[in-house]
C-alpha cells in the first residue's frame, strides 16, 4: 500500500550542488557569493535576535517590501517576500496548474521548473532555446504558466527584457521571469511588470547579496498575482531574522556594487583564462561561467574534485554537457587555473 499519490511515486526531486563540510575544499559548484555579506545585514540580524524572538514576525515583511519598493521605484504592495525564491516559483506553479494545465520551460535551464511541474502533476512543455539563445514566439503557447530565467542557468547569457515583455503579452498565461543571476547583468524586467499584469518577475538575495543561508527572495508582480501569492503561502514564511538581514541588505547599494564589481572582475579573468585549457566560453551576464570542449568533461570534473576544486558537471538531453563554474576569489580561481593546468596538460 501506498500513502502517497501515483504520480508522486516516480518523482526524482531537485538535486542541488554537493555542500560538503569540509572548509578546506575550494567550493565552486553552487553559485554563492565567495564574500561575506554587507556588515550592515550582520548587525541587523544581531539587533533582530537581541528583539523579541518570543513573537511571531510580520507575516507580509513589510519593512523590507518597503525598502525593496524604494530601491526598485515599486508600490511596495506588489511586492511579496519569501523564503528563497524558490518559494516563489513553487506558489506560483501552484497556483496555475492543475493535473490538466501545462508548464513551459527552456531547455537547457534550471531542472526546478519541471520537478515543480511533477508535484503539480501537469505537463511540462519542453521548448529549447533557439541557436542564437532566444526563446521562440510561440514559447508560453498552451501553457498556463510559463518560466524563463535571465540571466539562463547554466549558460549564463540574457534574454533582452523588451522581448520578454513581449512574449508576455503574447501570452494567455504567466511568464515568470527568474531574475536570480540580474544583479550581474546590465538590465532587468522590473520595470516592464507594470506593462503586463502576466508579467513575473522572481528575485533572490542568495547570490549578489552574499545571503545564500537566510533563505530570503521575493517576487515583483502586478496586485492580482500578488494578492493570491499571499493567500497561498505560509502564514509566517520569513522569519524576523530573515527579515531584519534582508532589510539591511537591500538598502546597501554601495556594498552592493562593489561586490558585483569584484565578482564581474572574477568572472572577466575566467572568460579570458578557460580558452587555454581547450574550453568554449558561454559570454556570462551571471556570477558563473558555462564551458564546454568537443570531448567530455566529465574526467575534468572529477580530476578537479579529488584534487579538492567543486564545481558542477551537468548533462541535459538533447543538449549535451559542459562544466558550469562559480565565480570565487582571486586565491580561488588562482587554484582552479593550477590545477588545470595539472589536468590538462
Amino acid at each position: 500500500m501506498s500513502y502517497f499519490q501515483p504520480h508522486l511515486e516516480a518523482l526524482v526531486g531537485y538535486v542541488p550542488g554537493e555542500q560538503p563540510k569540509s572548509t578546506e575544499l575550494v567550493k565552486l559548484n553552487t553559485n554563492e557569493c565567495p564574500f561575506p555579506p554587507s556588515p550592515n545585514v550582520v548587525e541587523a540580524i544581531e539587533r533582530a535576535a537581541r528583539g523579541r524572538l518570543n513573537r511571531y514576525p510580520d507575516p507580509l515583511a513589510r519593512q523590507f517590501c518597503i525598502a525593496a519598493g524604494e530601491v526598485f521605484g515599486v508600490d511596495p504592495s506588489w511586492i511579496v517576500a519569501t523564503n528563497g525564491s524558490d518559494e516563489a516559483l513553487m506558489l506560483l506553479v501552484r497556483a496555475c496548474c492543475g493535473p490538466n494545465d501545462a508548464l513551459a520551460a527552456p531547455s537547457p535551464s534550471y531542472l526546478l521548473y519541471r520537478i515543480l511541474a511533477n508535484i503539480q502533476g501537469c505537463r511540462v512543455i519542453e521548448r529549447p532555446f533557439q541557436p542564437n539563445g532566444e526563446l521562440p514566439n510561440d514559447y508560453c503557447d498552451g501553457a498556463r504558466i510559463a518560466f524563463t530565467a535571465n540571466p539562463n542557468s547554466p549558460t549564463g547569457h540574457m534574454i533582452a527584457p523588451s522581448r520578454l515583455s513581449e512574449l508576455a503579452l503574447r501570452s494567455q498565461g504567466l511568464l515568470v521571469v527568474d531574475e536570480a543571476y540580474v544583479d550581474f547583468a546590465k538590465d532587468n524586467c522590473i520595470s516592464k511588470v507594470a506593462e503586463c499584469e502576466r508579467l513575473v518577475v522572481s528575485r533572490t538575495l542568495s547570490k549578489a547579496y552574499a545571503l545564500a543561508g537566510l533563505r530570503f527572495g521575493f517576487v515583483v508582480c502586478q496586485p492580482v498575482v500578488a494578492d493570491m501569492l499571499r493567500t497561498m503561502k505560509d502564514s509566517y514564511n520569513c522569519d524576523a531574522l530573515s527579515i531584519a538581514g534582508a532589510t539591511a541588505a537591500i538598502r546597501d547599494r554601495e556594498w552592493l556594487r562593489e561586490n558585483v564589481r569584484k565578482l564581474k572582475a572574477g568572472r572577466a579573468r575566467l572568460e579570458e583564462a578557460l580558452p587555454e585549457f581547450g574550453f568554449r566560453v558561454t559570454p556570462s551576464s551571471a556570477n558563473f561561467v558555462w564551458c564546454r570542449r568537443d570531448e567530455s568533461v566529465q574526467p575534468i570534473y572529477q580530476a578537479l574534485k579529488e584534487r579538492g576544486v567543486l564545481i558542477r558537471y551537468l548533462k541535459y538531453a538533447g543538449y549535451g554537457e559542459g562544466l558550469r563554474i562559480s565565480v570565487g576569489t582571486d586565491a580561488e580561481i588562482d587554484r582552479l587555473l593550477e590545477e588545470l593546468r595539472r589536468i590538462v596538460y
